[in-house]
């Protein structure tokens, strides 16, 4: 008797990103607003980090409220149907369940389902990480779209005196619909993990701690110095074998859009790509802050929104962070 072959899915050769969608936080908090509690000032959080503003979500605005405003202009820039919706990827660390999973609510209010969807704990990477879980499944035939977001509520974990991360940070949500093309939209992806350093960003104690009575509420912090060092010398090699990886050279880039961590990481990664003038450079952060794993698709939808780059160009995108994390890919703008 001869052995059945089993049946596999169509595949296509390509996918690229067919639209994004971003919700900030409603609320602008000003440096003044948390320099007092860390014994600090406008000028030395400018200074070190280039932040003016950040926004952040109020007490009446949940994680999940911002994920779906995004989701759904995303879904609508697409113009798909979100019952075409294959796949919801939603990456947070700030999703107060431990199960079930943010995303299969979100399927359910953006109307994917029964769409199988999952969360990703990648923090700052996370976003990277699901576009590269979009590109292979819409790849490999298992959707034919697949909804990315990441999203934030980090003002949930901040304690306001704080001095190594929580004047940084700012909540929103970002997302994106994956499916197929007849071009290369998604080049390859270049990430991985650095364990050695898992305590570099993380929180005070565990849940556990906190339930025994242990500990306060737990709070994000980070190792500043160790993140920074990380950042600057690792993440620009990492960029740079995204570019090798996809065939191109860093001239040819429209758009760089890295994690908006902090300026100065920025622009020493602008430094090390050698990049052109004419690249534009996304610097979100200024009045965002950041927002982890929304950062990315966040920085790039506003610098479509306000004109600096156009559909169709190339834009290098690197999420970095705790874990410590690493994502990087070239995409075409959608």
């Amino acid at each position: 008797m001869t052995k059945p072959e089993l049946k596999q899915y169509d595949t296509v050769k390509y996918s690229r990103i067919y639209a994004l969608g971003a919700a900030r936080g409603e609320l602008v908090v000003t440096n003044d607003d948390v320099a007092g509690p860390i014994d600090s000032s406008d000028e030395w959080i400018r200074q070190r980090t280039g932040i003016v503003t950040r926004r952040r979500a109020g007490a009446d605005t949940s994680l999940m409220d911002m994920a779906v405003a995004a989701s759904n202009e995303a879904i609508k820039g697409a113009g798909i149907d979100p019952k075409e919706i294959g796949a919801v990827i939603f990456s947070t660390i700030t999703h107060q369940h431990a199960t079930p999973s943010a995303a299969t609510l979100l399927a359910e209010l953006v109307g994917a389902n029964p769409a199988p969807a999952y969360d990703i704990s990648a923090a700052c990477a996370g976003y990277c990480y699901g576009i590269a879980q979009a590109d292979a499944m819409v790849r490999s035939g298992v959707a034919k779209f697949v909804l990315v977001v990441g999203a934030e509520k980090l003002s949930d974990v901040i304690d306001p005196t704080d001095r190594t991360i929580s004047f940084l940070l700012g909540d929103g949500a970002g997302a994106a619909i994956v499916g197929p093309s007849e071009y290369a939209g998604i080049g390859p992806t270049v990430w991985g993990s650095d364990g050695s350093k898992w305590e570099a960003v993380g929180m005070t104690s565990s849940m556990l701690d906190y339930r025994d009575g242990k500990s306060s509420w737990p709070t994000i912090r980070q190792e500043g110095q160790t993140v920074f060092r990380w950042a600057v010398w690792e993440m620009a090699k990492v960029a740079k074998q995204a570019l090798e990886a996809a065939g191109i050279e860093a001239s040819d880039l429209s758009a760089l859009v890295t994690h908006q961590a902090n300026i100065r990481i920025i622009d020493e990664m602008v430094k090390q790509l050698d990049l052109p003038e004419n690249v534009a450079v996304a610097r979100d952060i200024v009045n965002t802050g950041n927002t982890s794993a929304a950062s990315v698709p966040l920085a790039m939808h506003e610098l479509l929104r306000t004109g600096a780059v156009k559909s169709g160009g190339y834009a290098l995108e690197i999420g970095f962070g705790a874990g410590l994390a690493f994502a990087a890919q070239v995409v075409v703008l959608p």
